[in-house]
Formats: structure tokens, C-alpha cells, sequence
């Protein structure tokens, strides 16, 4: 548990009332609301060029804001930046080190720049990075960087964090690692603010959710709240061809879609089951395998943003 209550403390890590940033008549951040509650995940999503980074980079102090209020931990982070960077943890994009250096290292510097002791050991155990303690940093897989990267944001006891894209490039043991670290630190009670593009890493470990296009937040919620509002409820899919979609549309009043030989029908009731099934078999149409299927964060983030973005999305790799 992270020590270091002060006058300062406040109900929300994070406040941002109506914040701008302009590059002359481009508005990358355009008025934007937001507040992070104390010992949550928030994760933080949105296409390239959304004013995800911007926003991110005002909230650290790396990046003086044209408009609004900001607020983090209650100080300014671009007045106060001096006072704010011991309390915040960062792992920034494509985080690097020096090549060179062991882990065990790396953790001694980081944690004497801000004066705290370290048990590099301990940390380096709780990412999984023991066995690389006296390896130099240049050997290390990408996994293994990353990895470092967490241990060095939590090397002085933050009681922030700001992970941009921490699972990156990853293969999916050393992402669902890195999941579990975050899920220890949230128990501790430490804030975490999380950029990522894999929806499906936002849903399963964020608390709550902001998505922002164009420099405008788009919605704020749980997963699920959002699910429930801007999806497309519970369907029952159905393997088939387009002439079994176009024969359920003349027999159904639920909505029918079509999509790589799935046909998919609304469900509204439960009872809808056996009359969708019944039509199925009234079509006299080839037809397969039956599943029902919910939408997931990722179905309403490619409904939410703007289409020209949509190919820029990371989708998870197998597990």
C-alpha cells in the first residue's frame, strides 16, 4: 500500500473541466469533461489522432493546455509539475532505456532519483522479471522490456499511474502478466489511467471508460453501461447464406443482419428463440451451427468512432 496522504488529497485523482489544446486552427482537444475517481482503472480509448496522446501528455505536465481546468491529484500539472511528478508513475510509449543496464540496475537509479528505497528484488518478482535481474537491458524480449517499464514506474510508490499502451506488441502470456499486476495494484488502492488499443484488455480491466474522437469525448461509463447503451442487444447467429438472411426478413420482425456466412437476428425475449428457429426451418435452407452473441466493447468502439479510423484499430491476439 502506497503511503503519503497530505492536504492535498482529493475525492478524484483526475478533474478536467472543459479542456483545450489548439495547434493553430487545429482543436486536438476540444472542451473535454472528465474525472478519474480515486483507486479505480480508467481506461482511456481511441483511434490515432482521436487527442488521446494530447490529453494524456497535459494530464503527466508534458504539454501546457490552451483552455480549461486540470487538476491532477489536486495540483495543476503544468504549474506544479514539480510537486506532482514524485506521486505519479509513467510508462510512455514505446518505453526504452538505457541498453547497457540490468533490471536490478535500472530500479536502484529510478528509485534514487526520488530518494525512496527499493526492494528490487520483491519488484522485480511481482512482474515476473526475476530471472532477467543481472541481464542487460538490450538483451531483454519486448515482453521482458515492458515489464521492466512497470517495475520502473513503481519503483518510488506512486499513487498514480499513467500506462500508455503498456501490452503493446506483446504476445498474450506476458499481456495477461502484465493484466495481473494491475489488477494487485488496484487492490493496493493506487489510481491507474490506461491508453490502450485493445478493447479487449479496456474491458476486462478498466472499472470505468472514456472514449474520445476528434478531440471530443464521446461517452463515459462501466463496459457495461456502455454496452447496454450503445448496443445492439443480445442475437442469436446462425450459420447460413444470404438467401436464409433475405427468407428471415420476410418472415421476422426483429432486425436480420449478414455477415461472413453468419446470419444474425435481434433477441428481444427469450421466447424469440423458437420462433426464429421455427422460421429457419419454414425456409427449407441450408443452415449450421447456432450461438448467441452479445456485443462486445470493441462492436460499440467501431460503431462510436468515426469510420475512417476503424482500420487503425488493434484487435487481441489468441490466446
Amino acid at each position: 500500500m502506497y503511503g503519503g496522504s497530505s492536504a492535498q488529497d482529493v475525492t478524484d485523482a483526475i478533474e478536467v473541466e472543459g479542456l483545450v489544446r489548439e495547434y493553430g486552427s487545429l482543436k486536438a482537444v476540444d472542451g473535454i469533461d472528465l474525472r478519474v475517481r480515486r483507486g479505480e482503472v480508467f481506461a482511456f480509448l481511441g483511434p490515432n489522432g482521436a487527442g488521446k496522446t494530447t490529453t494524456v501528455e497535459i494530464l503527466e505536465g508534458l504539454r501546457p493546455r490552451t483552455a480549461g481546468k486540470v487538476r491532477v491529484l489536486g495540483l495543476d500539472p503544468w504549474t506544479d509539475r514539480r510537486s506532482l511528478i514524485p506521486r505519479l508513475g509513467i510508462i510512455p510509449q514505446d518505453f526504452n532505456f538505457f541498453p547497457k543496464i540490468t533490471p536490478t540496475e535500472a530500479l536502484r537509479f529510478s528509485a534514487g532519483v526520488f530518494g525512496r528505497p527499493v526492494d528490487v528484488r520483491a519488484l522485480l518478482r511481482r512482474v515476473q522479471l526475476e530471472d532477467k535481474a543481472r541481464s542487460l537491458y538490450e538483451n531483454l524480449s519486448g515482453g521482458q522490456k515492458q515489464k521492466l517499464g512497470l517495475a520502473l514506474a513503481l519503483a518510488h510508490e506512486p499513487e498514480l499511474l499513467f500506462l500508455d499502451e503498456p501490452t503493446t506488441g506483446l504476445d498474450p502470456q506476458a499481456r495477461r502478466a502484465i493484466w495481473e499486476v494491475i489488477r494487485s495494484l488496484r487492490k493496493e488502492g493506487r489510481t491507474i489511467f490506461l491508453t490502450t488499443h485493445y478493447l479487449e484488455e479496456a474491458q476486462t480491466l478498466a472499472d470505468r471508460v472514456a472514449i474520445i474522437d476528434r478531440g471530443r469525448l464521446r461517452v463515459v461509463g462501466t463496459p457495461e453501461e456502455i454496452i447496454q447503451r450503445h448496443g445492439t442487444g443480445d442475437r442469436l447467429r446462425i450459420q447460413g447464406g444470404r438467401e436464409l438472411a433475405q427468407a428471415l426478413r420476410s418472415r421476422l420482425e426483429q432486425p436480420v443482419g449478414y455477415e461472413d456466412g453468419y446470419v444474425e437476428v435481434g433477441l428481444r425475449r427469450r421466447e424469440d428463440l423458437f420462433a426464429i428457429m421455427e422460421a429457419v426451418r419454414d425456409s427449407g435452407l441450408p443452415w449450421g451451427e447456432v450461438s448467441t452473441r452479445r456485443d462486445t466493447l470493441e462492436d460499440v468502439f467501431l460503431r462510436l468512432v468515426s469510420p475512417e479510423h476503424r482500420d487503425e484499430l488493434r484487435l487481441p491476439e489468441a490466446a
